[in-house]
């Protein structure tokens, strides 16, 4: 590979005592994304040099404190190149030393929102270039084995790919106290204010069509994420666990295989008696093996990606909104 010799510690520095004493050290956790388009000479990659350093490099960067990994990609993406990407696959992770202490790097396949990817980004202390170069001479460009491994990483699965996901319901304070009908027992306050912080988490994948169980804890859920979006939401019964009766799964599933089938990018908002059923269902039609901990806790959601053509599971990802 091209690079700088000995790149899995970049930035140098002897590793900390205790992880030579068989120690745990808790990785500094960055967030970028390979942004790709294609080309008259075929895929494309953004590079950006970093000013000072004059290394050729892939968008990324550290989080801030308590910010979500999501959120924390885009925005150093956005950041270094000008564009807002939507997160197209996941990739693996990187890890290395940084001064002696790891540090994990989370990595998507990315593309440029709008569609253009035209750079306009002005020179800065920070990053002083930012281009579109071809995939095999980006691969020569690199400065770094890592980053040369994390476009292997794209260049070896498919580069189109529609995201699916699968939310569970915001929190909605306790049924057994609730007196009314539980179809219509609202989000708590906490489960407003995770429905909030949801619509940049999944507008960082794109734009999805929005099924939604019918209960008033589901569709609350999404409510924010179809008004900034402009997106609706319609409802599906076979989602829908009512009072007194037990989910229908066999319906469940018919259902969300429909919605598969149909290749668009969706978001299933449903109950924690279904997330399993509905992810089973997904990763058993893709071909891929199925882990025994599929469920998720309130506002918490897979992300799918399949790939286009094919119909391959590429990546499965989860996420809490809290991070």
């Amino acid at each position: 590979m091209s690079g700088t010799a000995g790149d899995a510690r970049p930035a140098g520095g002897a590793p900390c005592r205790a992880a030579e004493l068989g120690g745990f050290l808790e990785p500094v956790r960055s967030g970028g994304a390979l942004l790709w388009r294609e080309g008259a000479e075929g895929v494309k990659v953004v590079l950006v040099r970093r000013s000072g350093r004059g290394d050729l490099t892939l968008p990324k960067g550290k989080l801030k404190d308590g910010e979500h990994l999501v959120a924390g990609a885009v925005r150093e993406v956005v950041e270094e190149t000008g564009l807002t990407p939507v997160l197209g696959r996941r990739l693996p992770p990187q890890h290395y030393l940084k001064d002696g202490w790891p540090k994990r790097v989370e990595w998507w396949a990315a593309t440029p929102a709008g569609g253009s990817g035209e750079i306009d980004r002005l020179p800065d202390e920070e990053i002083d270039l930012v281009e579109w170069v071809p995939a095999g001479r980006a691969r020569t460009r690199l400065t770094h084995d890592h980053d040369v491994e994390v476009l292997d990483h794209f260049l070896a699965g498919p580069a189109e790919t529609f995201p699916v996901v699968v939310l569970r319901h915001m929190s909605a304070g306790d049924r057994h106290t609730w007196e009314g009908d539980d179809l219509l027992r609202p989000l708590d306050a906490v489960g407003r204010a995770d429905a909030l912080a949801l619509p940049p988490l999944l507008g960082a994948y794109g734009e999805f069509r929005v099924v939604t169980s019918a209960a008033a804890r589901c569709a609350e859920s999404v409510l924010p994420y179809t008004v900034r979006s402009g997106m609706t939401a319609r409802t599906e019964r076979a989602f829908t666990v009512l009072d007194g009766h037990g989910p229908d799964r066999e319906a469940a599933r018919g259902a969300f295989s429909r919605l598969l089938g149909e290749g668009l990018p969706t978001v299933v908002c449903t109950h924690g008696e279904l997330v399993p059923d509905l992810v089973e269902e997904a990763l058993t039609r893709l071909g891929a093996p199925v882990p025994r901990q599929l469920g998720l806790d309130k506002g918490a959601f897979w992300v799918l990606h399949v790939s286009v053509p094919g119909g391959e599971l590429v990546s499965a990802e989860r996420h809490g909104v809290g991070g």
